[in-house]
């Protein structure tokens, strides 16, 4: 049964009133000096660690295989989404992946195939994205991107939702096209992880977005794309878990620099960690170990 407009708004209203005022001091985190975009995993590696201690499941590396501890490897989608991509690119991707034992990868549609192709019989997941990064398409195509991604392999969505018309109150909208991406994901037993850029809402708009994806019966919500002028606080993947309650995922991606800013996202809610400073919290563990 759909919640009258009414009684969403006032349920809305009062959510976050609370997490504000539960969470306005806990907001923030110190900066890592060394992390570059993706690269946690290899440089920060004990920070890394203690995210996983503290119970993520998944962090995003975009750095050379090679200067990721092994035991942290399997914690990590090894993503390449930039627009200039080769296929001799996705072939080294998806090899490291293998070599070093990372989770997943994490790559645009077009090149699905090929990854699924590189990974048969290894144990790597295959990610990709739809509506990526704008959110703006039209949910027939988001739909039909998504089963042609899962039809070739990919096993995880990330999908942005169409933050215009969120914005403009267009409720229905955004909820079917989040479970016209959730329908197609499972009829192939791929994941639906709904991106809601949380940079680019208000608070309220947020956990609307948070509610119309959990009835759009979505896996997780994610904070961000890492395209838009802001990534996860603390404060938001905290909204996002008191919204979506215990049963579906919160992941937190963008702009997560230092182990500080992870265990507080663990703290907050978060299941995955999908992090490009986040790789470089791994590479600190590996230095650490050589010296003795």
């Amino acid at each position: 049964m759909t919640m009258p407009t009414d009684d969403r708004s006032t349920l809305i209203e009062a959510i976050t009133r609370e997490v504000l005022g539960s969470l306005s001091a806990r907001a923030g985190g110190a900066d890592c000096a060394t992390c570059t975009g993706g690269t946690c995993a290899a440089t920060c590696a004990p920070k890394v660690a203690q995210v996983v201690q503290s119970g993520a499941t998944r962090v995003a590396y975009r750095g050379p295989g090679g200067d990721v501890p092994r035991d942290l490897a399997r914690y990590i989608d090894h993503t390449l989404l930039k627009p200039d991509a080769t296929a001799a690119d996705i072939d080294r991707l998806c090899a490291e992946a293998k070599e070093y034992g990372f989770a997943a990868v994490c790559i645009n549609p077009t090149w699905v195939k090929r990854a699924a192709d590189d990974l048969r019989g290894s144990e790597v997941a295959v990610a990709s994205v739809v509506g990526f990064p704008f959110g703006a398409q039209a949910p027939e195509i988001k739909a039909m991107e998504t089963r042609r991604a899962c039809r070739d392999g990919a096993r995880e969505i990330d999908m942005v939702i169409n933050i215009g018309a969120l914005k403009s109150g267009m409720r229905d909208l955004v909820r079917a096209d989040i479970a016209g991406v959730s329908d197609a994901c499972h009829e192939s037993g791929a994941l639906n992880k709904v991106i809601i850029e949380a940079a680019l809402l208000t608070d309220e708009e947020k956990v609307i977005a948070c509610s119309l994806a959990r009835e759009a019966k979505a896996d997780f919500v994610k904070t961000s794309t890492g395209y838009a002028s802001g990534g996860a606080t603390v404060f938001d993947v905290a909204l996002m878990r008191e919204v979506v309650g215990p049963r579906i995922g919160v992941k937190a991606a963008g702009g997560i620099r230092s182990a500080e800013d992870v265990q507080d996202m663990i703290a907050a809610g978060a299941t995955r960690i999908g992090a490009s400073a986040g790789v470089k919290i791994v590479i600190g563990e590996r230095g650490a170990r050589e010296q003795y």
